[in-house]
């Protein structure tokens, strides 16, 4: 649903409010989550983890619809 640069600034908007409330059950530094979004439709959805945990052998996915999605759907 989301781009690239997308799910990355949500990731990072994520951790920080994570890092922020410094919940002493929390780590101080690369807290681990998973959020999911639901988009309007049953097909439309978003994984997003946080950027810490993708490397140069586990890179994150890039889906040439989320990359111009709001091309095509910019008049619907």
């Amino acid at each position: 649903m989301f781009s690239l640069k997308e799910k990355q600034e949500i990731a990072e908007m994520v951790e920080k409010i994570i890092l922020n409330i410094k919940h002493p059950e929390m780590p101080k530094e690369k807290p681990l989550f998973k959020l999911r979004i639901e988009g309007k439709e049953s097909w439309s959805w978003a994984e997003i983890m946080p950027n810490w945990t993708y490397t140069d052998k586990n890179p994150p996915t890039i889906t040439n619809w989320n990359e111009n999605a709001r091309k095509y759907l910019k008049d619907k």
